[in-house]
């Protein structure tokens, strides 16, 4: 038989999200886990944070792919900035999980606080200038 759910299947799990400004948020992450029956060890889980323009959407994937993702943050007009994934990381209390991290170039470069953008060194350790296409292999050090 052909399980089918409706717009209101999740509206047991409502109260468990707050809005914060532009950001959607879950407010208790244990509780919600408890709720959809998945066993909470932040170990077992990593949060996946995708960005695009102007969205931020940050889940939490099993580690094995045994337990559904759930989903924890989202926005649609937050800008992908050190500052929202700041805000973002805050409203989920990522510091009290510690869950490992996953997500594009462009997402781990915000979290490390590297440079964006096509930049003439792309880090604080590099300094070799990337755009200096004639000195590329003359100079060795």
């Amino acid at each position: 038989m052909l399980k089918c759910y409706t717009r209101n299947a999740s509206s047991h799990c409502h109260h468990f999200f707050l809005k914060n400004g532009e950001l959607v948020h879950c407010n208790d992450v244990e509780r919600l886990q408890q709720e959809l029956e998945c066993a909470h060890n932040p170990e077992e889980w990593r949060c996946c944070v995708d960005s695009s323009k102007f969205i931020l959407n940050a889940v939490l994937l099993h580690t094995g792919n045994i337990h559904p993702s759930i989903p924890v943050a989202h926005s649609v007009n937050m800008k992908e900035t050190y500052e929202n994934m700041d805000l973002l990381l805050k409203a989920i209390s990522y510091s009290k999980y510690e869950w490992k991290v996953c997500g594009d170039f462009k997402v781990i470069g915000l979290l490390l606080g590297l440079q964006s953008g096509y930049t003439r060194f792309c880090c604080f350790l590099c300094e070799w200038d990337s755009q200096a296409r004639d000195l590329h292999y003359k100079i060795k050090d």
